[in-house]
């Protein structure tokens, strides 16, 4: 938690800061050329029932920017995202303007105008003679550092950088820059303010380009200093191996050669290596292959441009790291909802191993003479969890999972990144108990990444290994002393509700859900969750029974009377706050888990079963969880129980069916069971 501090006033989780500024009423985003509208209509989106005043010195610009809203809200209503209602809201309530002194009662205020330093500076005079003082400005630049824009302002304490990706209404992700003359306050205030109305907010100290942009824009510039050797097919080719899109198709989409240019040049202050090729100022586009196209080239050539462009990658990553520019699970986290990687670049360098990756800096910088190399071991730069927040509070340790890109599911390193946190606070005298919560309000856990089933397909032991290994942190909690609290802020499925029911104690929103859909995928709850429920809550079989057998919701209230949840509350805030007072109500009273068979409604299988929606489901795999089920319930011994449910689990990998319903979701298709 250690590089957190230079970097985040208080919490890195911004759902637990408390701001002690409210939510606007008025705010303004200055500039409807580019970015700008985008901005703003990701703040109508995230808080519509504000007034929002879109300013720029021209008409034209703006009649344009209401067209684009109208054109971005009527696409979400077609596809059913949004409601005739909310299309409403955010359309209306909006001030398209010239007059700068309209905007004098907005409490927020984000200049997007320009990347010309002269019109920046200009603009935030012009703002500090007709806002009030306890106004927030920032200004949405790629590259200038903040001192730069603030350090003539009357009042720079409330100013600062932040720094959106496109498309700015959609990318969960926003650079927020902490420098010396910031209010820690204000920092507070906007990481609160994003990560409430939508976004995925970082923060970064105040050095050229940021986090973030530190990759891109050298991503981009290095892509160009290979045209002496390579074409712009071939290195958009490598390069998606990597990303979604190479180089050159992004510089083309976001017009974004002038703007490499220049904040290359800018970095130049930093170290002269940063020199952008000249070839940016002479070309408007770049010719591009086809999507999808595969450019053929000799094997040498191929890993020569790869080198180069992950070799770049690299670099920034060991600099940023050595210098905490950013904290190394932000950017490994930005890389995937800001710059577009398949994986996180960290994860990159941990699939391609120690070695590997240290040859690849070692040849990059001899190649590229000036560029930060590795000062420490490979392996130290990877010590680090990408997928959790950690927060402390009042002798607790707050744990949130962080991956909201896929609704908090646990990723491959999740489970053993929090039994890690865990034993560090069991063996910390300072601990007094921990809350695993989820990043955001929408969901706790949407279960397990089902790709590892793939890997396990006709390998019963494979699959018996992957059911017991994400079961590693939960055995753990069972031999607890301090009380783990689940803080249940949205939807917990599959492995989600595996882990909630396996805490001490559940605190549940009022408007979260349970579900566990395996049954509909062809699959079990391989983590105990044909065990657990019902040696914990027999008198709710039933119920489970249906969850588990039918793939039927549990309602937060349901859950409450059947006392599966201990509190419900309406804020995430209180959230916390209760599960706060569980983890002193537990203190040396953690309840444990029965070793005694317990006495249930048998699980009976239909001849022709069907999820609670009517489709058809698998009879083989029923048959196995109605087995696991029967068995584990009249077994002496939990974790006896719990291993008919792993070597099941394994069972179920060499089903037909259970391919079947693991191909259908990930093709996006209904499976097609034989029945």
């Amino acid at each position: 938690m250690s590089e957190t501090k230079e970097l985040y006033a208080t919490f890195v989780n911004p759902f637990l800061i408390e701001s002690n500024r409210p939510m606007p009423d008025e705010m303004a985003v200055i500039g409807a050329g580019n970015i700008g509208p985008d901005i703003a209509y990701y703040m109508r989106t995230g808080a519509p029932d504000k007034k929002l005043y879109l300013v720029d010195v021209f008409e034209e610009p703006l009649k344009n920017a209401e067209a684009r809203f109208k054109g971005y809200a009527e696409k979400a209503l077609s596809r059913k995202i949004l409601t005739q209602e909310k299309v409403d809201k955010i359309l209306g309530n909006i001030v398209y303007t010239t007059d700068y002194s309209q905007i004098k009662n907005c409490k927020l205020i984000i200049e997007a105008a320009t990347e010309d330093l002269n019109i920046k500076k200009k603009i935030f005079a012009q703002l500090e003679g007709i806002v009030s003082v306890d106004t927030v400005l920032t200004s949405n630049t790629s590259s200038i550092p903040a001192d730069r824009i603030f350090n003539g302002m009357k009042h720079p304490e409330r100013c600062t950088v932040t720094h959106f990706f496109a498309p700015a209404w959609r990318s969960m992700a926003v650079e927020v820059v902490r420098w010396d003359a910031l209010d820690s306050e204000v920092l507070n205030f906007l990481i609160w303010f994003f990560a409430n109305t939508g976004k995925a907010p970082v923060v970064t100290k105040n050095v050229f380009s940021f986090l973030l942009n530190r990759i891109f824009e050298n991503w981009t510039n290095e892509a160009a200093t290979l045209l002496d050797k390579a074409t712009t097919f071939e290195v958009d080719d490598v390069a998606e191996e990597f990303v979604g899109a190479g180089p050159f198709f992004v510089l083309n989409m976001a017009g974004g050669n002038p703007l490499t240019y220049e904040s290359q040049s800018r970095r130049m202050e930093e170290n002269p290596c940063y020199e952008p090729p000249k070839i940016f100022k002479s070309v408007k586009t770049w010719n591009l292959k086809k999507r999808g196209e595969k450019v053929e080239m000799p094997d040498a050539h191929r890993m020569w441009i790869r080198d180069r462009l992950i070799g770049l990658v690299f670099s920034q990553c060991f600099d940023i790291a050595d210098r905490n520019i950013g904290t190394r699970s932000d950017l490994n986290f930005g890389s995937l909802i800001a710059l577009g990687f398949k994986k996180g670049v960290f994860d990159t360098m941990a699939d391609i191993g120690a070695e590997e990756v240290k040859r690849i800096a070692n040849a990059f910088v001899a190649e590229r003479p000036g560029y930060p190399g590795p000062t420490k071991p490979i392996e130290e730069y990877l010590d680090f969890a990408r997928d959790i927040l950690v927060d402390e509070k009042d002798g607790v340790r707050i744990i949130t999972i962080r991956r909201p890109q896929a609704a908090n599911a646990l990723g491959w390193g999740t489970a053993a990144e929090i039994l890690a946190e865990l034993k560090k606070g069991e063996a910390d005298s300072t601990v007094k108990g921990f809350i695993l919560t989820g990043y955001g309000q929408k969901a706790f856990c949407a279960g397990a990444d089902i790709s590892g089933f793939v890997n396990a397909f006709d390998n019963k032991e494979a699959g018996i290994g992957l059911a017991k290994g994400n079961s590693e942190m939960l055995h753990y909690m069972d031999q607890m002393t301090k009380p783990v609290v689940a803080a249940v802020n949205g939807l917990a499925m599959g492995g989600g509700v595996e882990t909630m029911l396996r805490c001490h104690s559940v605190v549940a929103d009022k408007k979260a859900f349970f579900r566990l859909p395996e049954v509909t995928l062809g699959i079990l709850p391989g983590m105990g969750g044909l065990v657990i429920p019902y040696r914990k809550w027999p008198h709710a079989a039933d119920k489970f029974h249906e969850m588990i057998g039918k793939g039927k919701i549990m309602k937060a209230d349901e859950a409450r009377e059947l006392r599966i949840v201990n509190h419900l509350v309406d804020s995430f805030t209180e959230l916390i706050d209760v599960a706060m007072q569980e983890v002193d109500r537990l203190q040396g009273n953690i309840p444990r888990i029965s070793d005694a068979p317990v006495d249930i409604p048998e699980f009976v299988v239909a001849d022709k079963p069907t999820a609670i929606n009517g489709d058809p489901l698998s009879k083989d795999v029923l048959t196995i969880i109605a087995d696991v089920i029967n068995r584990g319930a009249k077994t002496e011994g939990l974790y006896n129980a719990l291993e008919i449910n792993y070597e099941r689990s394994g069972d179920t990998h060499c089903l037909e069916d259970s391919k079947e319903g693991v191909m259908a979701f990930l093709q996006k298709r209904k499976p097609n069971f034989k029945q």
